[in-house]
């Protein structure tokens, strides 16, 4: 067990502010398929190759994801070896990585409504912690327990698509899924109480119909709201019985796509670049600057991205939000282009991959597949680099800048 504490006041510890993400889901798609993506993109395979081309974009900081169901495949046996070649690559190239324990996917013998699934995740984050400091002794460890749980609720608990495959059980499913993560958190905090924490909740923005009724905004505004509903029970706003603790909210990240705003009723997205000036749309920024109003937290954005040609505007569009947020005060530390290499649908394999990444893939007859850099998105990304550090101050990114600002980062979680 480590014996250092954590320090009162929180501190950027991440090494670049531009991140990649790897998708390293595990899950059961709709169909009852075990995915693997850490394999099927060709990840593990070309780790030294993809970590080698981030250099040149300044990122040195990336998400990866231990991926549960193969780590664990008989109860409370862990096998590391994978993880281990994942380590001694970042090692190699002086890449820092962020570790996801449960990217959707868990062992086959668990759903979130196990009643065992929060004692063997514990389980799972205490053994992780022993086996990365047996590894890196010293090195900061900066863990997301659980991947996007709002979305994952929806996902196996209201629309059959992955475990547990229910239909209008996304609270229970939810519940469940917090239940673990504190418990987690509290199980890694016991092992080691210098680990961060950093949450993966959606940003999203939900409303009500034009002309809208006076019950059909109310309503909206409740599912806008409730977005939140997995980070108040981390910090024991919400389900206070689950054991959750403003101690235990650390670093925000959001996941934000071209396609989370929406209307409620009739589930028409909104068009991400408002072309149509709808009146109902809000800015990334804006959406962030709620999102630390009410948590007073650091934020990052751990998730964001576009598929196919409009790559590099979106790209700009989040740049220019950042800026925008940076320049109101939200202590925004980075933004990961996730997925930074390519991946295909979790349910329809065979389809065309999304287009999504830094780096698109061919697929090759033997062998993983090649990478192909973007270069469209490769040129929006430097200038978007440019503008983001204009923004602010460089040296407002590094731990030590950070530690001595201290004052809106320490500030408590308001009652």
């Amino acid at each position: 067990m480590v014996s250092a504490t954590r320090p009162a006041t929180p501190t950027n510890p991440f090494r670049s502010f531009w991140m990649g993400g790897y998708e390293c889901t595990d899950q059961l798609n709709c169909f009852g398929h075990r995915v693997d993506f850490l394999h099927l993109t060709g990840h593990y395979q070309l780790l030294d190759d993809d970590y080698r081309g981030l250099g040149q974009y300044n990122i040195r900081t990336v998400r990866e994801g231990i991926r549960w169901s193969q780590v664990e495949r008989t109860p409370y046996h862990y096998d590391w070896s994978v993880v281990a070649d994942l380590l001694a690559a970042g090692t190699r190239h002086g890449v820092q990585q962020v570790w996801d324990i449960c990217h959707f996917g868990y062992p086959d013998d668990l759903t979130p409504l196990h009643p065992q699934f929060a004692r063997r995740f514990a389980s799972l984050c205490r053994a992780f912690v022993d086996f990365y400091r047996s590894v890196r002794p010293d090195d900061e460890l900066i863990v997301t327990p659980i991947n996007e749980v709002s979305f994952m609720s929806w996902l196996g608990g209201d629309v059959r698509g992955t475990s547990p495959y229910c239909v209008g059980q996304g609270w229970e499913v939810k519940y469940g899924l917090m239940r673990a993560y504190i418990e987690g958190v509290a199980a890694l905090r016991e092992a080691d109480p210098t680990v961060r924490i950093l949450t993966t909740e959606p940003l999203v923005n939900i409303v009500p119909p034009f002309r809208g009724t006076k019950l059909q905004k109310a309503q909206a505004r409740r599912a806008h709201r409730d977005q939140y509903q997995a980070v108040d029970m981390l910090c024991g706003r919400m389900c206070p019985e689950l054991g959750g603790s403003p101690e235990y909210l650390d670093l925000l990240g959001f996941n934000y796509y071209y396609d989370n705003q929406w209307d409620l009723h009739t589930g028409q997205r909104l068009g991400w670049a408002n072309e149509t000036n709808d009146p109902r749309w809000r800015p990334l920024s804006a959406l962030l600057q709620e999102a630390y109003a009410r948590y007073q937290r650091p934020v990052v954005i751990t998730e964001t991205s576009h598929p196919q040609e409009h790559r590099p505007n979106w790209i700009e569009s989040v740049a220019r939000e950042c800026a925008l947020a940076l320049r109101a005060g939200v202590p925004l530390w980075g933004v990961c282009l996730y997925p930074i290499i390519d991946r295909p649908d979790w349910d329809f394999l065979e389809r065309p991959w999304h287009r999504a990444g830094l780096w698109d893939v061919e697929l090759q007859p033997e062998g993983p597949p090649k990478r192909v850099l973007h270069q469209p998105y490769a040129e929006a990304l430097l200038a978007a680099q440019q503008q983001v550090a204009a923004a602010v101050p460089a040296p407002i990114f590094t731990r030590k800048t950070a530690k001595l600002r201290g004052t809106v980062d320490e500030a408590p979680i308001p009652a």
